[in-house]
């Protein structure tokens, strides 16, 4: 069996196909199957052989019980330079919660640009968050931005190495923004840069699949004004500018709502996660490392 397997002849063959190929030879024993699965302790095979794209593990997802207490980080880029300053990199954070996302180019994505981000677009608009889930870039894991991170009392998570599916809700926000970008621009792909606001705006006003909201809606507990309602006057646009009383019964409506829409929508991540994971699951299989 070794010598047919990796001798001079030997093609590193396994299972299956070794057994036929020893069985041509004349030779026969009735676990011949047993010993053929054997030589996958053999070191080249394990080492060479093709990429295997069924999961090992199964899926294990991040949530947030409420908006801007969990975000997840990435950087996109180098992309084509883009505006005045040569734009090349776009630093982008979601919440897990709301999807909201905050996004910004710069030309190089230093550690000093990242906390600058943090502070200006994070902390100082939507609070404190609990925790960062983020990649292991050189920004992320220099010691003044987790001196910087220990300051606010903000814990950073720090996805596996060379596994993108660790930090999953960044890797799909860039598939979105890229996706939204391409559409927008064609062939002028320099002015990506130029249409990141729009492409934001977008992004937050549409309703996400995990939670069937909009994450404007889901951080101020009502629908952002659009311009289809200034064309087709809304029934809310047609009621401004509203008396004192119809403005303190809107408010009071929406008060009310905000909890029960924010409770739905946890409810709805947990059911897309619940239903990710098994379609996810169904496909793992389990391989020991011999």
């Amino acid at each position: 069996m070794h010598e047919t397997h990796q001798g001079p002849c030997g093609s590193h063959s396994a299972g299956r196909a070794l057994v036929i190929r020893i069985k041509k030879l004349g030779y026969f024993w009735p676990t011949m199957i047993e010993t053929a699965n054997s030589t996958r302790r053999c070191d080249k095979c394990q080492r060479h052989a093709p990429s295997i794209h069924v999961p090992a593990e199964t899926l294990s997802s991040i949530s947030s019980p409420y908006p801007f207490m969990r975000w997840s980080m990435d950087i996109i880029g180098p992309m084509v330079s883009s505006g005045p300053k040569q734009f090349q990199y776009l630093l982008v954070l979601t919440d897990y919660f709301t999807k909201w996302i905050e996004a910004k180019p710069y030309q190089q994505t230093t550690e000093l640009e990242v906390r600058k981000f943090i502070w200006k677009d994070i902390i100082c608009r939507h609070g404190l968050p609990f925790e960062i889930v983020t990649d292991n870039g050189s920004q992320f894991i220099a010691r003044t931005f987790k001196d910087f991170c220990k300051k606010w009392n903000i814990r950073i998570t720090y996805s596996t190495p060379r596994y993108p599916q660790g930090n999953g809700q960044a890797e799909a926000t860039n598939k979105t923004l890229l996706s939204n970008l391409k559409k927008r621009l064609d062939a002028r792909k320099h002015r990506w840069s130029e249409e990141l606001a729009a492409v934001l705006w977008a992004c937050r006003t549409t309703p996400h699949k995990a939670t069937h909201e909009t994450p404007f809606s889901l951080a101020y507990g009502l629908e952002a004004v659009i311009p289809t309602e200034t064309s087709v006057p809304s029934l809310r646009r047609m009621q401004c500018p509203a008396n004192v009383e119809l403005n303190e019964e809107m408010l009071r409506d929406h008060l009310d709502l905000i909890d029960e829409r924010r409770d739905q929508a946890l409810i709805r991540i947990q059911n897309y996660q619940q239903a990710a994971a098994r379609y996810y699951n169904s496909k793992v299989k389990h391989r020991d490392f011999i």
